[in-house]
Protein backbone atom coordinates (compact mmCIF):
# COMPACT_ATOMS: atom_id res chain seq x y z
CA UNK A 1 0.00 0.00 0.00
CA UNK A 2 1.37 3.40 -0.98
CA UNK A 3 1.61 5.66 2.09
CA UNK A 4 -0.47 8.82 2.28
CA UNK A 5 1.47 11.91 3.31
CA UNK A 6 0.82 14.48 6.03
CA UNK A 7 2.87 17.26 7.53
CA UNK A 8 1.87 16.47 11.12
CA UNK A 9 0.30 13.36 12.65
CA UNK A 10 -1.05 13.60 16.20
CA UNK A 11 -1.73 10.53 18.34
CA UNK A 12 -4.52 11.20 20.82
CA UNK A 13 -7.84 13.04 20.73
CA UNK A 14 -7.76 14.48 24.23
CA UNK A 15 -7.25 18.16 25.08
CA UNK A 16 -3.51 18.12 24.34
CA UNK A 17 -3.91 16.49 20.93
CA UNK A 18 -6.87 18.64 19.88
CA UNK A 19 -5.16 21.87 20.93
CA UNK A 20 -2.00 20.84 19.08
CA UNK A 21 -4.09 20.19 15.97
CA UNK A 22 -5.67 23.65 16.13
CA UNK A 23 -2.29 25.38 16.13
CA UNK A 24 -0.69 23.14 13.51
CA UNK A 25 -3.67 23.31 11.14
CA UNK A 26 -3.97 27.10 11.44
CA UNK A 27 -0.41 27.28 10.15
CA UNK A 28 -1.61 25.64 6.93
CA UNK A 29 -0.12 22.25 7.73
CA UNK A 30 -1.85 19.04 6.66
CA UNK A 31 -2.80 17.47 9.99
CA UNK A 32 -4.12 14.01 10.83
CA UNK A 33 -5.31 13.06 14.31
CA UNK A 34 -5.53 9.39 15.25
CA UNK A 35 -7.48 7.90 18.13
CA UNK A 36 -10.85 8.31 19.78
CA UNK A 37 -12.30 10.90 22.17
CA UNK A 38 -13.84 8.04 24.16
CA UNK A 39 -10.29 6.98 25.14
CA UNK A 40 -9.54 10.39 26.67
CA UNK A 41 -9.70 10.58 30.47
CA UNK A 42 -11.58 13.86 29.93
CA UNK A 43 -14.49 12.10 28.19
CA UNK A 44 -16.28 11.01 31.38
CA UNK A 45 -15.19 13.99 33.46
CA UNK A 46 -17.14 17.02 34.64
CA UNK A 47 -15.25 20.31 34.30
CA UNK A 48 -15.51 23.27 36.63
CA UNK A 49 -11.86 24.33 37.12
CA UNK A 50 -10.94 25.49 33.60
CA UNK A 51 -10.69 29.21 32.85
CA UNK A 52 -13.94 30.73 31.49
CA UNK A 53 -15.75 27.40 31.33
CA UNK A 54 -17.86 26.30 34.27
CA UNK A 55 -20.14 23.32 34.69
CA UNK A 56 -19.50 21.55 31.38
CA UNK A 57 -19.01 17.87 30.60
CA UNK A 58 -15.75 16.54 29.24
CA UNK A 59 -17.58 14.89 26.36
CA UNK A 60 -19.07 18.21 25.28
CA UNK A 61 -15.67 19.89 25.40
CA UNK A 62 -14.12 17.15 23.29
CA UNK A 63 -16.96 17.30 20.75
CA UNK A 64 -16.44 21.05 20.46
CA UNK A 65 -12.74 20.43 20.00
CA UNK A 66 -13.40 17.96 17.18
CA UNK A 67 -15.60 20.50 15.40
CA UNK A 68 -12.92 23.15 15.83
CA UNK A 69 -10.05 21.10 14.40
CA UNK A 70 -12.20 20.02 11.45
CA UNK A 71 -13.05 23.69 10.85
CA UNK A 72 -9.33 24.41 10.44
CA UNK A 73 -8.88 21.50 8.04
CA UNK A 74 -7.50 18.72 10.25
CA UNK A 75 -8.59 15.14 9.50
CA UNK A 76 -9.58 12.42 11.98
CA UNK A 77 -8.79 8.70 11.69
CA UNK A 78 -10.44 6.71 14.48
CA UNK A 79 -7.94 3.85 14.47
CA UNK A 80 -5.17 2.81 16.83
CA UNK A 81 -1.51 2.97 15.83
CA UNK A 82 0.42 -0.30 15.96
CA UNK A 83 3.81 0.78 14.61
CA UNK A 84 5.95 3.87 13.99
CA UNK A 85 9.25 3.69 12.12
CA UNK A 86 11.69 6.31 10.81
CA UNK A 87 11.55 6.59 7.02
CA UNK A 88 14.16 9.03 5.74
CA UNK A 89 13.14 12.52 6.85
CA UNK A 90 9.68 11.27 7.80
CA UNK A 91 8.00 8.89 10.20
CA UNK A 92 5.94 5.99 8.86
CA UNK A 93 2.83 5.27 10.93
CA UNK A 94 0.81 2.07 10.54
CA UNK A 95 -2.71 1.74 11.90
CA UNK A 96 -4.62 -1.35 12.99
CA UNK A 97 -6.86 -0.95 9.94
CA UNK A 98 -3.93 -1.14 7.53
CA UNK A 99 -3.51 2.59 6.85
CA UNK A 100 0.07 3.75 6.22
CA UNK A 101 0.91 7.43 6.69
CA UNK A 102 4.22 9.23 6.25
CA UNK A 103 4.60 12.41 8.33
CA UNK A 104 7.33 14.99 8.73
CA UNK A 105 6.44 15.51 12.37
CA UNK A 106 4.70 13.53 15.10
CA UNK A 107 3.00 14.59 18.33
CA UNK A 108 2.40 12.04 21.09
CA UNK A 109 -0.63 13.09 23.16
CA UNK A 110 -2.35 9.87 24.15
CA UNK A 111 -2.44 10.42 27.89
CA UNK A 112 -0.90 8.08 30.44
CA UNK A 113 -2.62 5.04 31.83
CA UNK A 114 -1.42 1.54 32.64
CA UNK A 115 -4.42 -0.77 32.79
CA UNK A 116 -3.72 -3.37 35.43
CA UNK A 117 -5.73 -6.55 35.93
CA UNK A 118 -5.86 -6.39 39.70
CA UNK A 119 -5.62 -10.17 40.07
CA UNK A 120 -3.62 -12.32 42.53
CA UNK A 121 -0.02 -12.77 41.41
CA UNK A 122 0.10 -9.73 39.12
CA UNK A 123 2.11 -7.55 41.48
CA UNK A 124 4.14 -10.38 43.02
CA UNK A 125 5.43 -11.62 39.64
CA UNK A 126 6.04 -8.23 38.00
CA UNK A 127 9.45 -8.56 36.38
CA UNK A 128 9.38 -12.30 37.08
CA UNK A 129 7.19 -13.26 34.16
CA UNK A 130 4.58 -10.50 34.27
CA UNK A 131 5.11 -7.61 31.86
CA UNK A 132 3.09 -4.70 30.49
CA UNK A 133 5.14 -4.38 27.31
CA UNK A 134 5.67 -7.02 24.61
CA UNK A 135 8.00 -4.73 22.67
CA UNK A 136 10.16 -4.23 25.76
CA UNK A 137 10.31 -7.75 27.19
CA UNK A 138 9.13 -10.17 24.50
CA UNK A 139 12.60 -11.34 23.51
CA UNK A 140 13.27 -12.57 27.07
CA UNK A 141 10.76 -15.35 26.36
CA UNK A 142 12.31 -16.98 23.29
CA UNK A 143 10.86 -20.45 22.89
CA UNK A 144 8.72 -20.12 26.02
CA UNK A 145 4.94 -20.50 26.18
CA UNK A 146 3.33 -17.16 26.94
CA UNK A 147 -0.05 -15.52 27.43
CA UNK A 148 -1.23 -12.08 26.31
CA UNK A 149 -4.39 -10.55 27.73
CA UNK A 150 -6.44 -7.68 26.33
CA UNK A 151 -9.18 -7.01 23.80
CA UNK A 152 -7.70 -4.33 21.57
CA UNK A 153 -4.78 -3.64 19.26
CA UNK A 154 -2.07 -3.71 21.93
CA UNK A 155 -2.88 -7.32 22.84
CA UNK A 156 -3.49 -8.56 19.31
CA UNK A 157 -0.38 -6.94 17.86
CA UNK A 158 1.59 -8.16 20.88
CA UNK A 159 0.45 -11.74 20.36
CA UNK A 160 1.34 -11.56 16.65
CA UNK A 161 4.77 -10.22 17.57
CA UNK A 162 5.39 -13.01 20.08
CA UNK A 163 4.59 -15.85 17.64
CA UNK A 164 7.84 -14.97 15.84
CA UNK A 165 10.02 -15.84 18.83
CA UNK A 166 8.04 -17.52 21.63
CA UNK A 167 6.59 -21.03 21.87
CA UNK A 168 2.83 -21.32 22.17
CA UNK A 169 1.11 -17.95 22.35
CA UNK A 170 -2.28 -17.64 24.05
CA UNK A 171 -4.55 -14.59 23.75
CA UNK A 172 -7.06 -14.23 26.59
CA UNK A 173 -9.83 -11.73 25.94
CA UNK A 174 -13.50 -11.08 26.49
CA UNK A 175 -13.87 -10.10 22.85
CA UNK A 176 -11.43 -9.27 20.06
CA UNK A 177 -12.14 -5.58 19.37
CA UNK A 178 -9.83 -4.54 16.52
CA UNK A 179 -10.15 -3.50 12.90
CA UNK A 180 -10.96 -6.32 10.48
CA UNK A 181 -7.52 -6.18 8.83
CA UNK A 182 -5.78 -6.94 12.14
CA UNK A 183 -8.45 -9.46 13.14
CA UNK A 184 -7.94 -11.35 9.88
CA UNK A 185 -4.20 -11.50 10.52
CA UNK A 186 -4.87 -12.87 14.01
CA UNK A 187 -7.21 -15.59 12.72
CA UNK A 188 -4.59 -16.70 10.19
CA UNK A 189 -1.87 -16.93 12.86
CA UNK A 190 -1.00 -19.78 15.27
CA UNK A 191 -2.15 -17.70 18.26
CA UNK A 192 -4.52 -19.71 20.48
CA UNK A 193 -7.51 -17.49 21.28
CA UNK A 194 -9.44 -17.82 24.56
CA UNK A 195 -12.42 -15.55 23.99
CA UNK A 196 -15.14 -14.72 26.54
CA UNK A 197 -12.67 -15.24 29.35
CA UNK A 198 -10.36 -13.32 31.68
CA UNK A 199 -7.32 -14.11 33.79
CA UNK A 200 -8.42 -14.94 37.33
CA UNK A 201 -5.01 -15.63 38.86
CA UNK A 202 -1.32 -15.67 37.95
CA UNK A 203 0.55 -18.35 39.87
CA UNK A 204 4.08 -19.69 40.33
CA UNK A 205 6.93 -19.97 42.81
CA UNK A 206 9.98 -17.82 42.09
CA UNK A 207 8.66 -16.97 38.62
CA UNK A 208 5.41 -17.30 36.70
CA UNK A 209 4.33 -20.88 36.04
CA UNK A 210 0.82 -20.36 34.71
CA UNK A 211 -2.52 -18.60 34.77
CA UNK A 212 -6.05 -19.63 35.74
CA UNK A 213 -8.93 -18.26 33.69
CA UNK A 214 -12.47 -17.40 34.74
CA UNK A 215 -13.83 -20.24 32.59
CA UNK A 216 -11.79 -22.77 34.59
CA UNK A 217 -9.01 -23.21 32.01
CA UNK A 218 -5.45 -23.43 33.33
CA UNK A 219 -2.61 -22.38 31.03
CA UNK A 220 0.98 -23.39 31.88
CA UNK A 221 2.98 -20.35 30.70
CA UNK A 222 6.21 -18.62 31.68
CA UNK A 223 5.25 -15.14 30.57
CA UNK A 224 2.10 -13.05 31.02
CA UNK A 225 1.80 -9.84 28.99
CA UNK A 226 -0.92 -7.46 30.15
CA UNK A 227 -1.67 -5.33 27.09
CA UNK A 228 -4.98 -3.65 27.81
CA UNK A 229 -6.35 -1.09 25.36
CA UNK A 230 -4.60 0.43 22.38
CA UNK A 231 -0.93 0.16 21.62
CA UNK A 232 0.77 2.02 24.47
CA UNK A 233 2.56 5.22 23.54
CA UNK A 234 5.46 4.36 25.88
CA UNK A 235 6.06 1.12 23.98
CA UNK A 236 6.05 3.03 20.69
CA UNK A 237 8.30 5.69 22.20
CA UNK A 238 10.86 3.17 23.44
CA UNK A 239 11.14 1.56 20.02
CA UNK A 240 11.85 5.00 18.54
CA UNK A 241 14.57 5.69 21.11
CA UNK A 242 12.65 8.45 22.89
CA UNK A 243 14.04 9.21 26.33
CA UNK A 244 11.74 8.55 29.28
CA UNK A 245 12.04 9.68 32.90
CA UNK A 246 13.99 7.70 35.50
CA UNK A 247 10.92 5.66 36.46
CA UNK A 248 10.09 4.88 32.80
CA UNK A 249 6.60 6.35 33.25
CA UNK A 250 6.66 9.58 31.26
CA UNK A 251 8.25 11.09 28.17
CA UNK A 252 10.90 13.72 28.82
CA UNK A 253 10.56 16.92 26.80
CA UNK A 254 12.14 20.33 26.48
CA UNK A 255 10.21 23.54 27.21
CA UNK A 256 9.24 23.44 23.52
CA UNK A 257 7.72 19.95 24.08
CA UNK A 258 10.47 18.37 21.96
CA UNK A 259 11.41 14.78 22.75
CA UNK A 260 14.92 13.40 22.41
CA UNK A 261 14.10 12.37 18.82
CA UNK A 262 14.08 15.32 16.38
CA UNK A 263 10.68 15.83 14.80
CA UNK A 264 8.74 14.10 17.59
CA UNK A 265 6.93 16.18 20.21
CA UNK A 266 4.84 15.16 23.23
CA UNK A 267 2.16 16.89 25.28
CA UNK A 268 -0.30 16.26 28.09
CA UNK A 269 -0.43 13.57 30.76
CA UNK A 270 2.18 11.45 28.96
CA UNK A 271 4.73 14.12 29.96
CA UNK A 272 3.96 13.82 33.67
CA UNK A 273 2.01 15.50 36.43
CA UNK A 274 0.00 17.52 37.22
CA UNK A 275 -2.77 15.73 35.32
CA UNK A 276 -4.79 18.83 34.61
CA UNK A 277 -6.55 19.89 31.44
CA UNK A 278 -5.04 23.38 31.59
CA UNK A 279 -1.53 21.92 31.52
CA UNK A 280 -2.43 19.56 28.66
CA UNK A 281 -3.89 22.38 26.57
CA UNK A 282 -0.86 24.61 27.15
CA UNK A 283 1.58 21.86 26.20
CA UNK A 284 -0.57 20.97 23.19
CA UNK A 285 -0.34 24.57 21.98
CA UNK A 286 3.47 24.58 22.26
CA UNK A 287 3.79 21.13 20.63
CA UNK A 288 1.48 22.07 17.76
CA UNK A 289 3.45 25.21 16.95
CA UNK A 290 6.77 23.37 17.21
CA UNK A 291 5.63 20.44 15.07
CA UNK A 292 4.30 22.78 12.40
CA UNK A 293 7.58 24.69 12.26
CA UNK A 294 9.57 21.45 12.03
CA UNK A 295 7.34 20.06 9.28
CA UNK A 296 7.55 23.32 7.32
CA UNK A 297 11.35 23.27 7.44
CA UNK A 298 11.53 19.60 6.45
CA UNK A 299 9.10 20.15 3.58
CA UNK A 300 11.25 23.03 2.35
CA UNK A 301 14.38 20.84 2.44
CA UNK A 302 12.59 18.09 0.55
CA UNK A 303 11.81 20.56 -2.22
Amino acid sequence: MKPSERDVVILGLGPAGLQAAVHAARRKMSVLLMGSIQKSSLFAAHIENYFSLFNISGEEMLQRGLAQVRHFGAEILEENVIAIDPEGSRFRIRSEGGAVIDAFSLILATGSKRNKLGVPGEKAFLGKGVSYCVDCDGLFFRGADVCVTGNESAAVDGALTLVKTAGQVHLVCEKVAVAETLHKELRASPVIIHEKSRIKEIYGNETVEGVRLTDGTQLPVEGVFIEQGAKGVLELALKLGIQLDDEMKYIQTSKQQETSVPGIFAAGDICGMPWQMAKAVGEGCVAGIGAAMWAKNQRRKAG
